[in-house]
């Protein structure tokens, strides 16, 4: 008694000294030091009894800090990622017109900002620069490098450029000589290997017909890469090919001896315009020097990077939420096991600063475990997901300071949360006095959430569906994020308002299972009901993981089967010819317009423009991808379903068809004009000349092909849509089969489908990278979650499964108390999940595509197998020996 009595003035005298802000100074040293101790050896303690369950807590941490580390990895690589130099290998510069357009505007009640975006075609510069860089000081040659797309008579793909441009690149002649017209040309050595010698004779398409070139040398470099082989042509037959006689792709620039690159750039950069000189851009002129050399090979690719950086910091944000959501939730379950055990300690005397200081002594040294596992882990994750992300156009570096910096952001981050979510976690029971946690130690768990916790839970479940309406009423970026926030709102709001939704699902599905159960139904019953926290606990990673790939894996079908099912729907055509990478020149629709049998052809050729617009009063430049089609025989084709205007009068560079979603966000109609930029960046203001309705499945514009074709990198025919009508026994497909003849190889002709003319293009290794890492990493990390959360919650029932047995429950019983309790929490977080993503799902669908939205049956019985055999793994396998080793064997120890 004199002990509480002394323990509570001590309390008592802290409190005041607190109150006055003094408590530190008037607290004896040696009062302090032996707090410290007592903390020091209650930790040391604790963590030798609960090491099992700890090593759970240690399990989940350490996954998040392996993933928010590689997530860090990979990000920090494309950051410094740039194209590799390839063709401009022997430039010491290069002269380019800038890939980059800026939009500005004053969102509501701010300053002006500007956004900017690549384009996804090449900007051209001005013939006319060429003598204006040859004349700069310390250029020895200044040379015109424009390319087009070859093929070999057998279809195999090429680049043609003119002779002189072979020194950029370093080529030389290993065997004849350079060609001296345009009946000449010089092959790339890899090209000519087992074929034809100097003298012979070589098929290539590049424009037009297939034509027969005499080989007069063959060409070799020593330099590598994957870039593909190339043909020579003399520099008239060249530009005569390339089809933009006053304009140049770029000019490589070789230096005189002694010159250094930032002389050169300054030195270029002083003889430059400040604008391309080509009609109808404002595209400026940039001298790219070192590394910077292989922007002006991939044009796109920085582009590429851009949207990959998009995706991942999307991805990334999501996996932080994850991330911290796991770490509180195994925490706190691992805290709240030992709460009668803290209550305990506090009424025997423990003080509340005591109790706090060894429950963050605990959390500290189980999170340095945590983050030294994750940090070593994050690194070869962040391989592997690099590895997944890295093409020929964009390789990723790894220079030497990305994995330890990538280790030491995840693991740091683990560290320096774990201490105060497990403080806060033991808040409730530290705070009590000695009377009152005496009463907790044996107490009952609440089984509602306190009032904090469900105004949160109700809050951020009312922001979740708030956000799933906005989106219904948005488009394209701000409809994707408003609902990817109303599904992260929502997982949260399970979380916070687990133990009301329990008690509701134990009330639907309590009874069946004590029906179907027996016995052990009942005990499953039971031990849910009497720990709705728990169950809670237990369900809520389920519901996280069944939400999150369900979001992820049905978004992109949902949009791909509506799109497929417009394009189907528009298509007209019975077959269509390809021409392989290369593609196909406007001539071909022409030949085949031709052939017998055929009433109607049309080209197909894809391009993007960029459209300027404001998103909640932010500037926004968003790239479309359109298509350019030829409106002689059209009708015949390709169907958009015309709602207003007239698609004959789609002729000429000053026409435009507007999909109907997008010409009521834009208030325009038939006559009206749309400001635009093409894909290499030139402005144009086309009139509308008609509204049409299949636009998911088209894109949002279409152009006719002429106003495309001089701004595109390749103005090549991607496939020629054909309508046939041929009399009973022809055989059409053949009769254009011989129209395209002297197109050379590689030319297919085959059925017609609606992927030929569906705007997206074909799933990307890079799509299937972001699919792999945001459903498979994260996904994975999630099931590993219900897996260390469940065991953990098994690991803390030893004591109820000992008096369970004592009292004469059967090993059986226990067993299949287990596997029901298992399948309880599982249809539960099944079913919550699903209902969790069906809402921001929905959103989605309906203001994308306007359907419901789809995932294919098997994904969803991957992903319901997936989340039954991790709950059972972390239920029944630590459950066979969670209380010792006689608990569901013979004895009862």
């Amino acid at each position: 008694m004199k002990r509480r009595t002394d323990t509570a003035a001590q309390e008592s005298s802290q409190a005041r000294n607190r109150r006055t802000g003094t408590a530190a100074a008037r607290e004896p040293l040696g009062v302090r030091q032996g707090s410290r101790r007592a903390s020091a050896f209650l930790a040391r303690r604790s963590l030798a009894t609960h090491r099992r369950a700890w090593a759970a807590v240690i399990v989940a941490t350490g996954a998040a800090a392996a993933l928010i580390g590689a997530f860090a990895f990979v990000i920090g690589s494309l950051l410094v990622a740039a194209p590799p130099v390839q063709r401009y290998a022997g430039a010491d510069a290069v002269v380019a017109a800038d890939q980059k357009v800026s939009y500005t505007a004053k969102p509501w009640g701010s300053e002006p900002r500007t956004t900017t975006a690549y384009l996804p075609e090449r900007a051209r510069l001005d013939r006319s620069v060429l003598a204006s860089v040859a004349g700069a000081d310390g250029v020895a040659k200044a040379v015109a490098d424009d390319s087009v797309p070859v093929s070999t008579g057998d279809g195999r793909p090429a680049v043609g450029r003119s002779w002189p441009s072979a020194v950029l690149t370093r080529y030389e002649l290993a065997e004849g000589r350079a060609p001296r017209d345009g009946s000449e040309v010089v092959l790339d050595g890899s090209l000519a290997a087992g074929g034809p010698a100097p003298g012979e004779r070589v098929v290539l398409r590049a424009d037009g017909t297939a034509r027969t070139y005499t080989v007069s040398g063959i060409a070799r470099t020593g330099h590598g890469g994957d870039a593909p082989p190339a043909v020579f042509f003399t520099e008239p037959r060249l530009t005569a090919l390339a089809g933009h006689p006053g304009r140049i792709d770029a000019i490589g620039v070789v230096a005189e001896p002694g010159v250094s690159p930032h002389a050169l750039r300054d030195a270029i950069g002083a003889v430059l315009p400040e604008r391309s000189g080509v009609p109808g851009s404002d595209r400026g002129v940039r001298v790219l020097t070192g590394a910077e050399r292989g922007e002006a090979e991939q044009v796109d690719a920085l582009g590429g990077r851009g949207d990959q950086l998009a995706l991942l910091g999307s991805i990334g944000g999501t996996v932080l939420m994850v991330a911290l959501l796991v770490i509180a939730s195994t925490l706190s379950q691992a805290i709240h096991q030992r709460s009668g055990e803290l209550a305990l300690l506090r009424a025997v005397g423990a003080s509340p600063r005591q109790l706090r200081s060894a429950i963050g002594r605990e959390a500290g040294r189980v999170s340095a475990a945590a983050a030294l596992l994750g940090g070593i882990g994050a690194v070869p994750l962040g391989l592997a997901m690099r590895s997944l992300l890295t093409t020929g156009t964009l390789p990723l570096p790894v220079p030497w300071w990305l994995p330890p910096a990538s280790a030491l952001t995840g693991g740091l981050l683990v560290a320096l949360l774990a201490r105060p979510v497990a403080m806060l976690a033991a808040r409730s029971i530290t705070r009590l006095r000695p009377a009152a946690a005496l009463g907790a130690a044996t107490a009952d768990e609440p089984s509602e959430p306190g009032r904090f916790r469900t105004v949160a839970g109700v809050v951020l479940a009312f922001a979740g569906i708030s956000s799933a309406g906005v989106a219904t009423t948005q488009s394209g970026q701000a409809a994707g994020a408003a609902a990817s926030g109303a599904a992260m709102s929502l997982v949260i709001a399970v979380a916070l308002l687990g133990p009301r939704i329990s008690r509701i699902a134990l009330g639907v599905l309590g009874r069946p299972l004590r029906r179907v159960g027996g016995v052990s139904g009942f005990l499953a019953e039971r031990a849910a009901s009497a720990h709705t926290r728990r169950l809670a606990t237990a369900f809520t990673p389920i519901v996280l993981v069944v939400a999150f790939v369900c979001v992820q894996l049905a978004s992109g079908p949902t949009m791909e089967r509506a799109a497929g099912q417009q394009a189907s729907a528009a298509l007209r055509a019975d077959l269509v010819a390809t021409g392989g990478g290369a593609g196909l020149p406007a001539g071909a629709a022409r030949a085949v317009r031709e052939a017998p049998g055929v009433t109607a052809a049309t080209g197909v050729l894809r391009s993007a423009v960029v459209l300027a617009d404001r998103q909640a009063g932010e500037p926004v430049l968003t790239r479309l991808p359109v298509l350019g089609v030829e409106a002689r025989g059209l009708s015949g084709t390709l169907d958009p379903g015309v709602t207003a205007g007239d698609l004959d009068r789609l002729t000429g560079r000053d026409a435009v068809a507007v999909g109907a979603d997008r010409a009521k966000s834009l208030d325009v109609g038939p006559g009206d004009r749309v400001a635009l930029r093409l894909g290499d960046g030139t402005r144009v203001e086309p009139r509308i000349v008609a509204v049409y309705e299949h636009e998911l499945g088209l894109g949002e514009f279409l152009f006719p092909r002429e106003a495309l074709a001089g701004h595109v990198s390749a103005a090549r025919d991607q496939v020629v849509l054909i309508r046939t009508g041929a009399a009973s026994g022809a055989d059409p497909a053949a009769a254009v089969r011989e129209a395209l003849a002297p197109y050379g190889g590689g030319v297919t002709v085959r059925a017609a489908t609606g992927d030929d003319v569906a705007i997206a293009p074909p799933v990307s290794d890079g799509d299937n990278a972001m699919i792999v890492i945001g459903v498979g990493v994260i996904g994975g990390f999630a099931l590993l979650a219900v897996v260390s959360t469940l065991a953990l919650i098994t690991i803390g029932r030893r004591g109820e499964f000992r008096l369970l047995r004592m009292v004469g429950t059967g090993r059986r019983q226990l067993r299949r108390m287990l596997v029901l309790e298992t399948g309880l929490v599982t249809f539960a977080g099944l079913v919550i999940g699903t209902a969790v993503a069906a809402v921001p799902l929905t959103a989605f669908a309906v203001s994308m595509a306007g359907t419901a939205p789809y995932l294919p049956p098997a994904h969803y019985g991957v992903i319901a197998g997936a989340v039954a055999l991790a709950a059972a793994a972390g239920t029944l396998v630590p459950g066979a020996a969670a209380g010792g080793r006689f608990v569901l064997g013979r004895r009862a120890g």
